[in-house]
């Protein structure tokens, strides 16, 4: 009897050990359908279809909340935050955007990085961008002057846009902000129990429990970094987890 106690307390140790390490080991839940979560959640013009294995989502692209970019004669107008000044292009236009993402986003072999334009979408229909402008330059303090409260300004052609946390979207929380390119959803800063997450990876993002999804999906959080002291905070940068899908306009 005796004999077997030792291989018995080896085998219940190495199991214990093994079940710890399984659970510091990441989860990637790849392959969760976020269609009734994006049908359920794009408002504003966003409209979302299925198209085979695909989610297709269009819009127009303008904001269904203020901003002091749709013009002081407009009932949507709101001053711009003290210190801030107008974007030269400054006007909201009507715009034509279609993205289509994979309906069961999964991790990609190759991580391709956010590039410039449109690298997702805000659920209202406003495409997010990264922390660059044109010409692959980064943001920096005097562009971020021409914010709106909703961290958002113009380009060229009158296509509203977020890059930073704001007002409309989220600020120190962890609302669903959007979704990006590769069909993975963006959160705010925090958690869905109110923490700041400490285990994300290289693309921001972990996998977890969230209000949309609550038995976990892998998504990428707003970056908790102060971005050049202003207050504000970027919203994806970096890398896509997953394969980009289109985004035409």
């Amino acid at each position: 009897m005796k004999k077997m106690i030792l291989p018995m307390l080896l085998l219940g140790l190495l199991a214990c050990k093994n079940n710890d390490e399984d659970t510091t080991e990441p989860i990637v839940m790849s392959g969760v359908d976020i269609t009734t979560v994006a049908k359920a959640k794009f408002a504003g013009s966003a409209t979302v279809t299925t198209s085979g294995d695909n989610l297709v989502i269009t819009s127009d692209g303008r904001p269904n909340h203020k901003s002091p970019y749709w013009g002081t004669s407009s009932a949507m107008y709101e001053p711009f935050p003290i210190g801030h000044q107008t974007n030269p292009n400054g006007t909201i236009g009507i715009q034509n955007y279609t993205m289509t993402i994979p309906a069961k986003p999964a991790a990609a072999t190759t991580h391709e990085a956010t590039g410039l334009f449109a690298i997702g979408m805000a659920l209202n229909g406003v495409p997010i961008f990264n922390n660059t402008e044109a010409g692959g330059i980064p943001l920096d303090a005097g562009t971020i002057t021409s914010f709106d409260g909703a961290g958002a300004h113009p380009a060229q052609s009158a296509n509203y846009h977020y890059h930073v946390t704001g007002t409309y979207t989220t600020v120190d929380d962890a609302n669903l902000v959007g979704f990006i390119r590769d069909g993975f959803p963006l959160y705010g800063r925090k958690d869905k129990d109110g923490t700041y997450p400490s285990n994300l990876d290289a693309y921001n993002g972990h996998t977890a429990a969230t209000t949309e999804f609550p038995d976990g999906i892998y998504h990428y959080h707003t970056r908790n970094e102060n971005y050049l002291n202003t207050g504000y905070y970027i919203l994806k940068s970096g890398s896509y987890y997953g394969t980009k899908g289109t985004f035409t306009e």
